[in-house]
């Protein structure tokens, strides 16, 4: 079993690729990884967001996430090869269903829409704030 440490390393660049190029840079280094993950981590956090509404929109997000984490960081290999069957097997259950799941999709993004517009139209954020003595 790989300990921490392994999971970490770089995943084998090509040589002479851009990654390659980057790794090979004392300083680029370190700021390139932590770019990939944050770029990473922006993407889960954005499918994560998306979880609230229904049907299959927080696995994409997710799916670009973890694939731009695979290529710097050897944790998330795994974990993208999980994920993207989890997201194949969601697809074939939509395409088995296809006007269910566009209903449910397009509700969902409409709830959503009117969600924020009714947040912004009646300004629930300033008013929680007065409520909450913020």
């Amino acid at each position: 079993m790989p300990d921490e440490d392994e999971a970490l390393d770089p995943v084998a660049a090509p040589p002479g690729s851009f990654r390659a190029r980057m790794r090979s840079k004392p300083g680029v280094r370190e700021a390139y990884r932590v770019g990939v993950f944050l770029l990473g981590l922006g993407c889960i956090a954005l499918g994560l967001a998306l979880a609230v509404l229904p049907g299959p929109l927080t696995i994409p997000p997710i799916l670009l996430g973890l694939w731009i984490w695979s290529t710097e960081f050897r944790f998330a290999h795994k974990l993208f090869e999980a994920f993207k069957q989890k997201g194949h097997d969601a697809w074939e259950a939509a395409k088995r269903k296809p006007v269910t799941s566009a209903v449910v999709t397009v509700g969902g993004l409409v709830g959503a829409a009117a969600a924020i517009w009714a947040v912004q139209r009646y300004d629930l954020v300033e008013r929680a704030r007065d409520a909450v003595g913020i």
